[in-house]
Order: structure tokens, then sequence, then C-alpha cells
């Protein structure tokens, strides 16, 4: 088979390959490719050496069965035996579903991942959303400090497995999102630089150099990434990519990297024949990223909406440190705006940044399901100094009215894994770095990052430590019990009421109509024919749903249909969806 490998700063490149070597022949027609054939097949292992030098994994390895330090191994994904035919799942009308294949199970191994994947499916979701699954060092941790954009992390179970897991999940129905991370590579196990400029100092993100979308070199740095996202739709059928802070991409041309992807995955998209697509995570409030880009837009198919995370949870909670502080104001008013609007911060002056921030969303314009809504996700459970989720502050009722409005809302609902049945376990941050002085540097930044907001040492978990991680897998026992049991019933029920009601998927965001009451903590909206409406004070309160008659679709807590009056009782910390005729 032919070996290849872009290498512009090498004099002399070497296949190393089952225990021979063979020199690699510059290619003529590329500048910088060094290529060469040597005998291989599934499963061979090899590496390169540039200039005599170490040994070292192929950057576009498909395998790394020791893990990102050892030698690469060929996958043919040619010989893979697909179970399912898929004509794929489209995202209008979807309903996501966020998981962390090392704690979805305690196993945490994608083979462990789909053998409870009938619980989706019984839920009602449409797409699994994984967290990343390239390769990091150790065994367990989030995976947003991976390399080898194409290979599986081993200890997951690695490309066969993931097979397996997509052909599993599609014979259920659902479709599979994959979470990519272009912005930055790992740490520890990236050898990258060595090969060429992925990196350059023309600009500089949170992880230090940026990857090198502009610079010299950066044709064959923007093709890398794009190839490899391609591979992961065609080769694992997956059928759409979460693109991690897609803010942190540092692209000046005039052609930006994110255009050039989501034509790439449009053509691929009409020439596999289903539907692909990319949803971007992303705090710049641009509305450009999701417009077309016949429309002057970046094409990509949705992104992850912060700003409705942000005031559910204020006026959940209460909390309005950080970038709570805007949002937990007026957190009603501030639900009223994006449930209308899209974005909290479309222009408007936010106080966390010091400036204005976002522009506004053209509602005629852009769909409302290119934005994500959801009320916990891993960042904004992990990102916390213990990793507390809703459920371990907020009562049941509290916690019905949080799934009423993220599975009711304009948008694409998103869950996080455990969120439908108030899993009682936290989700920490947790790493595995086998570099002793990596993980000493990450635990001290952690407790530093913490004690800055008033946090003992003690009391931030120790990122190293394997009971972190133990700590932060599911309970599945917990389903059975209360309040678990009743919560995940409530979870069933309103996503069956999306799939049923058609107003409740209808992409005209124009159409909300919200009214609330920021002393009684009442907030109702209407979407064509369906009435939802949440009481998040203790006491009961008095809702004017107008004079049209109405019938109960599903209560938290029991209630009446509104007399002749169009007035709705509802009970305290309780959400109601209703069907007017």
């Amino acid at each position: 088979m032919q070996f290849e490998v872009w290498a512009p700063q090498a004099d002399r490149v070497t296949l190393h390959c089952e225990g021979a070597t063979r020199a690699l022949e510059r290619d003529t027609d590329r500048a910088g490719w060094w290529w060469g054939e040597a005998d291989a097949r599934d499963g061979t292992r090899y590496g390169f050496a540039l200039d005599d030098g170490p040994v070292l994994p192929d950057p576009r390895s498909r395998r790394q069965p020791d893990g990102p330090d050892g030698l690469s191994a060929v996958v043919d994904h040619e010989s893979h035996e697909w179970r399912t035919e898929w004509a794929g799942r489209p995202l209008p009308g979807a309903v996501l579903y966020e998981l962390h294949v090392g704690t979805y199970t305690c196993e945490g191994t994608l083979d462990a991942a789909a053998g409870r994947l009938e619980h989706l499916a019984e839920l009602g979701v449409t797409h699994v959303e994984l967290m990343p699954l390239s390769p990091f060092p150790g065994r367990h941790g989030w995976g947003y400090e991976g390399v080898s954009l194409w290979a599986v992390h081993e200890p997951y179970g690695g490309p066969e497995a993931l097979k397996r897991f997509v052909d599993r999940a599609h014979e259920l129905g659902l479709g599979v999102v994959l979470d990519v991370v272009h912005n930055h590579f790992g740490p520890s196990g990236n050898y990258l630089p060595l090969f060429g400029p992925y990196l350059t100092d023309t600009h500089q993100t949170p992880w230090g150099a940026a990857v090198n979308l502009d610079a010299p070199g950066s044709d064959e740095v923007r093709a890398y990434l794009v190839q490899s996202a391609l591979a992961w739709l065609r080769d694992y059928r997956i059928d759409g990519l979460r693109l991690d802070a897609v803010h942190a991409l540092k692209d000046t041309r005039a052609c930006h990297f994110l255009e050039e992807l989501s034509t790439a995955v449009d053509a691929l998209s009409a020439d596999l024949g289903r539907p692909l697509s990319l949803i971007a995570e992303s705090d710049l409030n641009d509305p450009r990223l999701i417009t077309a880009r016949e429309e002057g837009g970046l094409g990509l198919h949705a992104q992850w909406n912060d700003d409705f995370h942000h005031t559910l949870h204020t006026a959940l909670t209460g909390e309005s440190q950080g970038y709570y502080a805007d949002f937990g104001r007026a957190p009603l008013a501030g639900l009223a705006k994006t449930l209308t609007g899209g974005y909290f911060h479309d222009g408007t002056y936010s106080t966390f940044r010091g400036r204005r921030h976002g522009r506004p969303l053209d509602r005629t314009r852009v769909a409302a399901h290119r934005l994500l809504g959801y009320g916990q996700t891993h960042d904004q459970v992990g990102n916390r100094a213990q990793g507390d989720r809703l459920a371990a502050t907020l009562s049941p009722g509290l916690l019905a009215c949080a799934a009423t409005l993220t599975l009711t809302a304009p948008f694409t609902p998103m869950l996080f894994m455990g969120e439908e049945w108030a899993a009682g376990t936290p989700w920490q941050f947790f790493t595995d770095h086998t570099d002793p002085e990596l993980a000493d540097a990450v635990r001290r930044g952690r407790r530093r990052e913490f004690a800055a907001h008033g946090w003992a040492e003690e009391d931030v978990p120790d990122p190293q430590d394997p009971a972190t991680r133990e700590r932060s897998c599911l309970d599945w026992s917990e389903l059975d019990g209360e309040p678990h049991a009743r919560v995940l019933a409530w979870y069933r029920r309103l996503i069956a009421l999306r799939h049923e009601q058609p107003d409740l998927t209808d992409p005209d965001l124009a159409d909300t109509k919200v009214a609330y009451d920021e002393q009684q903590r009442w907030l109702a909206f209407r979407r064509g024919d369906v009435r939802v409406a949440v009481n998040l004070a203790k006491e009961p309160a008095a809702i004017p749903l107008g004079p049209r008659k109405a019938a109960v679709l599903a209560a938290w807590e029991p209630v009446e249909a509104p007399g002749a009056d169009g007035v709705l009782e509802v009970p305290g910390e309780s959400g109601v969806v209703l069907l007017q005729g």
C-alpha cells in the first residue's frame, strides 16, 4: 500500500513499517509531500522518521493502538461489514443527547455505551452527541486534549468499537453526532509541529499558539482539518459534527475555514445521499455562522445557544456571578428575549466582557432549529468547582420546569446525559495525564481558578484522582427510585409531545409569543396552538392564557383546564403544556 506524509521542513523522511525501513520520495506534484510503498494490511504498525530523528506516529493516523506516543496502525475501513442500512436523520425536529463515553457507564467503553442506547430510543431522543474520541494520554479524560484527529481513543475500544456503536445507534433509529476539536491540539503526544507549520504565533489562544489557518503553510493545515472531518462522516457513518469553540479559530483569510468546511461537508452529503450537520459551539452571537453561504454566511447548520442556558439557569437558581451577571438581573425577561429573538446579547452591553456583544438574528431568515437550547451541558456542569448538576440543588418541580422550557422552546433541544432522570451523580473535571509535570500543572491550575471564587483548595476535586472520574459515572440503578422515575417519565412525555405536535417543531422563531411576571416568577409562551406555562415560585400562580378553550396535554402537578376567563391555575414549581382549539 502507499504511505504519504506532509513534512515540508524535512530533508529526509523514512518509513518504518513492521521492522523494515525505506526512504520516502518527494512528491513532485505536491510541495512538501513524501510518499512510498510498503507491504501492509489492517493492523500493520508504522511510523515516520524525519531527518534520522525518532520514529513518530503518522499525523493522519487512523489508529493509535498504544496511545498518542506509540506507532500508528493501518485501518482497512473497507473490510467492515455494516449491518444497518441508513438514510440519515436531519437536524430539523431533532432532540440531541450529549454523552461522554468514559462516564456514561462504569465500564467507560463504546461497547458498554452501545448497550445502553435502547434507553435513549425509548426516551425519544433522535441523535446522540458523543464528546471527543480522538486519542489522548492515559485512559480517562474529557477528550478535549486529543491528538491524531482521524483516530479513536483506544481505551474506548478503537475504530471497530465506534463502528459497532454507530451501527447499533442507526439500528435503533438514532443519528450520531461527534464532537471534534479543531481550535487546538493536546499538549501531550502532539508531534504535529515537528512535521510542519500546524501552529502559528500570528495569533494566540487560551491554549497558546493558534492552529495555522491563515499563515504560510495554512493550505495544508486547513486540508488536514477538513479531510479529518470528512473521514468521520464517511468512514464511520457519523451524521454530524459538533465543532468545539469556533470563536478560537483565528482566520483572517477571505474564505473563512468554516465556510470551506461547510462547503466540503455539504458536497459529501450530496454524494452520500444523506443529511450531514455541522453544529458550532460559539460565544460570538454572530448569526453569520448559521446563515447560508449564498446569503453571505458561513453555512453551518446550527450552533449551541449559551444565552438560552444562561437565562434559564439564572431563573432557576438565582445565581448571578461572573458571566451570569447580565442574565440574572431580570431572568424571565431574558428568557422572553431569547425565546423570541434567539440571542440575549445581540449588540447589547456585556458586563462580563466590558463591551457590547453580538448582533441581532434575522428571525425571517434563520430557522429556529439552527439554535440548540439546553439546561445543562458538559461545560456548564463540569466547569463548576464540584461538577454539581441542577438536581443537586433544585427541587424535582423546578427540574420539571427546566425540562418543560427546554423541550418546548423553538430551539433544537439537547440534554446532558443523566439529566433526564435527575441523576444524583456529579460530573466533575477529570484527567489522566501520564506526564507528572503536566498533571501537577492541571491540578494546581484548577485549584487556583476556583480559589479566586472563594473555594477552599480541599473542596476542589483532584482531576488526577481516579475517584473523581468514578464519582462522575452515571448510576443506572437510580432509574427505578424516586424522584428519578417521575422525572424520567416527564422527559419522555415532553419529548413525545415534541414529536406529536407540529407547532413544537415549527421553524418560525417569530411566531413565538411570550408573557411573564418577573415578581410572581411565572412565564408562558405560545407556539401556534400550543401553550406552555411554568411557575417557578413556590406559591400557586394564576396565569392568563386568553379566552380560547384549551386542553391539558401534560402537567407536572395536576391542573384543571382554564375556565371561561382563560386563567390557568398552576401549582408552585410546576410546568404545563396545553393545546388550544
